[in-house]
């Protein structure tokens, strides 16, 4: 049977497009909840050349049991509202 995809997930050419609102300069990373059509992640790391990014794509990988080399980044830089490709198929856990 196949998972119905959370609100802040959708099927795309090339896997899985996991759209979150990125929360800097928390006490530690965590993934925690939905927040409309987004997943809401806080990351300890500042918001500087891109280290906060790099931060939530390895939360990201590591929440959906997956390699961090396999989560892309794929809008929002600079943005607090980006989105990120996680190629095939991924199991959600509960959020």
């Amino acid at each position: 049977m196949m998972q119905e995809l959370p609100s802040f997930a959708r099927k795309v050419t090339g896997g899985i497009e996991v759209r979150v609102k990125v929360v800097p300069g928390a006490s530690r990373d965590e993934v925690v909840g939905i927040l409309g059509e987004r997943l809401k992640i806080r990351t300890a790391t500042a918001p500087e050349a891109g280290k906060a990014n790099k931060a939530v794509a390895k939360l990201l990988a590591g929440w959906l049991n997956v390699g961090t080399r396999e989560v892309e980044q794929i809008s929002g830089p600079t943005n607090p509202e980006k989105s990120f490709l996680v190629p095939g198929t991924v199991v959600f856990p509960e959020v």
